[in-house]
């Protein structure tokens, strides 16, 4: 996949989905490095101020 399928997934994915990958997602991901990387965490972090309730979204996935 690249650069830009990558940021169109981050944009499409619902907070939810972006936490989920973001735990459970082994190290060395190409989505948590470099530019897509700092794309993720920006886009991650806009949806969880914008999520009515992101603290139960945490909650409901866990830490498995």
């Amino acid at each position: 996949m690249d650069t830009s399928q990558m940021m169109k997934w981050i944009d499409d994915a619902s907070y939810e989905n972006l936490l989920r990958k973001w735990r459970f997602t082994p190290s060395g991901s190409p989505y948590f490095e470099g530019e897509v990387g700092e794309y993720y965490i920006k886009i991650m972090t806009e949806k969880k101020e914008a999520h009515p309730n992101s603290v139960q979204v945490s909650k409901d996935i866990g830490w498995e």
